[in-house]
C-alpha cells in the first residue's frame, strides 16, 4: 500500500482577490491623467481642455486598452516582429487616435510622425508612473 501525501495550503500559495485593487484602478486613471496633460504641454501637436476632460479621455484609454490593444498587438505582431519592434507604437497610435474619435473637440491629436513620439512619451511616463505610484496601492 502507498502512502499518500497531504498538502497543507499556504496562504501566500493561492491568488486572493487584492482588495486594494479597486483603488489601484482609480490611482491609475489619474495618474493616466497625469501623463496627458503633462504630455499636452509638451507637445504642442497634442491638446487636452482641462483635467476633468484627461480623466475621461484616460478612463477611455484603459477601456480601449483592455478591449482592443489586445486584438491589434496580435493582427500587427507579424510586422512589430520584421521591425524588431518600431512598429509598436502604432498600435498605441490607433489607441490614441480612437480615443481623440470619441473624446472630439477636447482631445486632439494632429500629424502622423508627432502622434508617434506623443504615443511612445506616453507609454515610458505611464511606465514610469505606474512603478513610482500606482503599483504602491496595488500591493503587487
Amino acid at each position: 500500500m502507498t502512502k499518500t501525501k497531504l498538502y497543507k495550503i499556504n496562504k501566500n500559495d493561492v491568488n486572493y482577490y487584492d482588495r486594494n485593487d479597486g483603488l489601484s484602478f482609480v490611482v491609475g486613471i489619474f495618474v493616466y491623467a497625469l501623463v496627458l496633460i503633462l504630455a499636452s504641454d509638451l507637445f504642442e501637436n497634442f491638446f487636452i481642455t482641462d483635467y476633468v476632460h484627461a480623466v475621461i479621455a484616460a478612463l477611455i484609454l484603459s477601456i480601449l486598452n483592455a478591449t482592443i490593444k489586445p486584438a491589434l498587438i496580435f493582427f500587427t505582431l507579424p510586422l512589430t516582429i520584421v521591425t524588431y519592434g518600431i512598429a509598436y507604437p502604432i498600435v498605441n497610435m490607433i489607441i490614441l487616435k480612437l480615443c481623440d474619435i470619441f473624446m472630439g473637440i477636447h482631445f486632439e491629436i494632429h500629424g502622423f510622425i508627432s502622434m508617434f513620439f506623443i504615443a511612445i512619451f506616453i507609454s515610458a511616463l505611464k511606465i514610469i508612473f505606474d512603478s513610482l505610484i500606482t503599483k504602491r496601492f496595488g500591493g503587487r
